[in-house]
């Protein structure tokens, strides 16, 4: 596995539950790559145990949720951890954005 992978997965694990952050924020954070980069990392980290529900797109959508083994899960996921997610997108957004020091 590549240490870009590695280094996006590191810092998924980062966000704590209840709160998320986008592709754009951890690719900026990283200075690597794309936020479609950190994307296709993430798809790659289903069995690593990295909390790839809590990234979003730059809106609050739950873009990657195609990419989960059922589209419902990201949204489940989330809810569990108190999130509240309407029509594919996180109420709140900006007041649950986790950004990284």
């Amino acid at each position: 596995m590549s240490s870009y992978f590695s280094d996006v997965f590191e810092l998924t694990i980062l966000i704590p539950p209840g709160r998320v952050s986008t592709y754009g924020i951890i690719s900026d954070y990283l200075g690597l790559g794309s936020p479609r980069m950190v994307g296709w990392a993430l798809n790659r980290s289903f069995d690593k145990n990295v909390p790839a529900h809590r990234v979003v797109n730059r809106k609050g959508e739950l873009s990657g949720r195609n990419h989960f083994p059922d589209p419902e899960m990201m949204q489940k996921m989330l809810e569990a951890e108190g999130v509240t997610v309407e029509n594919n997108k996180v109420k709140e957004f900006t007041k649950l954005l986790w950004y990284f020091d």
